[in-house]
């Protein structure tokens, strides 16, 4: 159960998104309100997610954040995160992401999956996923936590979108059951120097478990996954910093190469 007030919600959604609009650093939300819950935080999101729909935005997606092992434990958390992906985040391949818009961006690769039917949790497993899945195709997300010195616990990083901030998508699609995505490896470059290396399987020993468990959550709250979704299931590398100047490059096996420039 929430604890928090509606006007409290409505407060937290404008001190979040203006962050994220205005690109400044925020104290974590739950030094605010040390009581709020986790339906709190997400219900912080929502309502910035449903302002972002009543300005004519479209929600193009979703992701998964927190979904390795090792970053739960680096963060101190007990479970991944979900949050949305707004139109405005989806960059080109090979286009450029402007640093004047974002505050201390890190990347990370994923393995994105598109769904061609719904998924309705609770009790949605692997082999749920694996029989709705379309294709899967390879993505990079910027990460740009709102919070000072990227300090946050897991309500307050709910709350601002699980740092959701920009997305790159492109490389080659595959069927599922053309490719093993547990030791699908992924090497990423910046300036051509190799600064993360990763597997499939550091997304909660599959990727396909990242989006049962995005299921399971949504259904906590009577949402589902819709056919023809996009869902970024989480970082395969470590999140790795970027400067202005930069050119990322990440290659994933078998399905291409995704660059972009950081200007």
């Amino acid at each position: 159960m929430g604890n928090l007030t509606r006007v409290q919600i409505e407060e937290l959604a404008t001190y979040c998104e203006e962050a994220e609009l205005k690109a400044y650093e925020i104290t974590k939300v739950t030094e605010k309100y040390p009581e709020m819950t986790y339906e709190d935080a997400f219900d912080v999101q929502w309502e910035v997610r449903r302002r972002k729909e009543a300005r004519g935005h479209k929600i193009v997606g979703m992701k998964m954040g927190l979904t390795s092992w090792a970053k739960m434990a680096q963060m101190g958390v007990e479970h991944p995160c979900y949050g949305y992906l707004a139109d405005y985040f989806s960059v080109p391949e090979g286009g450029e992401i402007k640093m004047d818009e974002l505050i201390h961006p890190k990347i990370e690769a994923e393995i994105a999956f598109v769904t061609k039917a719904p998924l309705k949790g609770p009790g949605v497993h692997i082999g749920d996923v694996m029989r709705a899945t379309d294709f899967i195709i390879p993505a990079v997300e910027v990460i740009d936590s709102r919070y000072k010195d990227f300090k946050f616990d897991l309500k307050s990083v709910i709350a601002d979108n699980s740092s959701s901030t920009r997305f790159i998508t492109g490389g080659r699609m595959a069927r599922l059951e053309d490719v093993d995505v547990t030791t699908l490896g992924v090497v990423m470059e910046i300036n051509g120097e190799v600064v993360a290396t990763g597997a499939g399987a550091a997304v909660l020993g599959h990727p396909a478990a990242s989006v049962a468990m995005l299921a399971n959550m949504l259904g906590e709250r009577g949402e589902e996954i819709p056919a023809g979704t996009f869902i970024m299931t989480g970082g395969i590398t470590a999140a790795v910093t970027v400067n202005r100047g930069d050119s990322i490059n990440i290659r994933y096996q078998d399905l291409g190469t995704i660059s972009a420039k950081f200007v």
